[in-house]
């Protein structure tokens, strides 16, 4: 009785290889849904339409956007931790849904180390401090003498939204300036810039391809400093956060794909290697520049080394300046 047990057991684990072998080489055989955690026209969704129109062709299927916001992304990963593991479910995960959030909230719907595979980074891109036109403010000095002087009526920034990067750059640099800051949270540039260009807020910071449209106008918004090491092919006289004074200032959003946990790892390997191709097109890496961003290159348990490195930095902000989520 023992051994035809074993016999069957072995029997079900060869059929059950056979099937995941089998789904291996047919996949993908139908639409694959790309969740996106934010709404539609800011950063995270550019990053998600651009990628999943060019690894379409890699997979010979097509991908599908499906923008899920709220609660800074935890709604659209949750759906994620939920999904099958079959590859037909993928998600734009961020630097907030991935190293920030877990800090903030004390009912997070999915365990960003545990509950996911990371597949690829997608881009990184600076976040950019940015005036109205006819601002006060012509530098980042400019910016941070009056955040000293008029602590009765604060300098405020606006952000999409409390406890994301963009904020967190925004305590980054009350902590590196020595200064406070009115932080007013929207929940999206489709927020934020009316608000900027209206003058209900000073300063507007944002993921930089949320706004570099405006930027490169000039008719009513202009930049006082990027937030890279580096400055930007894109926007060339914008000098960075470090040249304005603050010595080794570096923050870089990123956004990267992620699978559910339990994907096969032949599925995996597919869609690492659609993305793997599909950023190094030249049309892909000349529509990232354009946006002020830079292509992935790195997935997989590189990319997950990242992220760990990434929660040990904000999580320490968030200690230090006291950041929660009302």
């Amino acid at each position: 009785m023992k051994r035809r047990q074993l016999y069957k057991a072995l029997g079900a684990m060869v059929i059950g290889s056979m099937v995941f072998a089998a789904h291996a080489e047919t996949y993908p055989s139908r639409p694959i849904t790309l969740i996106v955690p934010y709404p539609a026209g800011g950063t995270t969704d550019l990053a998600a339409r651009t990628i999943g129109q060019a690894m379409g062709p890699f997979l010979k299927q097509s991908i599908v956007i499906d923008n899920r916001p709220g609660a800074t992304g935890n709604i659209g990963m949750g759906m994620l931790k939920r999904a099958d593991p079959d590859g037909y479910t993928i998600a734009m995960g961020t630097v907030s849904t991935q190293s920030i959030n877990q800090f903030l909230f004390n009912d997070m719907p999915y365990d960003p180390g545990k509950d996911f595979v990371p597949l690829a980074m997608v881009f990184t891109t600076p976040n950019v401090i940015a005036v109205r036109k006819d601002s006060k403010f012509k530098t980042l000095q400019d910016l941070v003498a009056q955040a000293k002087q008029s602590k009765d009526k604060p300098v405020s920034y606006a952000s999409p939204g409390v406890g994301s990067s963009v904020h967190l750059t925004g305590a980054y640099l009350e902590q590196a300036a020595g200064i406070d800051m009115l932080h007013v949270p929207f929940k999206g540039v489709s927020g934020s810039m009316p608000a900027l260009i209206g003058g209900q807020v000073d300063v507007l910071m944002d993921n930089l391809p949320s706004t570099i449209t405006q930027l490169k106008d000039g008719s009513r918004i202009r930049a006082l400093a990027v937030t890279s090491a580096e400055r930007l092919p894109s926007l060339p006289d914008v000098p960075t956060v470090a040249e304005s004074g603050f010595k080794d200032f570096d923050v870089t959003a990123w956004f990267a794909l992620y699978a559910p946990a339990g994907t096969p790892d032949a599925v995996q390997a597919k869609l690492i290697d659609a993305a793997t191709q599909a950023l190094a097109t030249p049309a892909v890496k000349a529509q990232f520049e354009a946006l002020g961003a830079t292509a992935g290159t790195v997935s997989g348990q590189q990319l997950a080394a990242f992220e760990q490195t990434e929660r040990q930095r904000w999580s320490q902000l968030i200690k230090e300046r006291k950041i929660t989520i009302n």
